[in-house]
């Protein structure tokens, strides 16, 4: 199942928050990283692609 934004988000602020923490090993924490820096990405294709609908509807975003 696709994660929504706000799914995608939420996740997000989560691994942040356990990474502020500092309570994982190295290996989580790298873990962690990897699967925030996804996370923006797939946030940033979204909103990129949300914009774009906008754009051709003739919306000013």
């Amino acid at each position: 199942m696709t994660k929504t934004y706000e799914e995608m988000l939420e996740e997000l602020r989560e691994i942040v928050r356990k990474l502020e923490d500092g309570d994982g090993s190295l290996e989580e924490s790298i873990a962690m990283y990897e699967r925030g820096a996804l996370l923006v990405k797939q946030c940033e294709d979204l909103l990129t692609d949300a914009e774009m609908k906008l754009t051709k509807l003739g919306c000013d975003p």
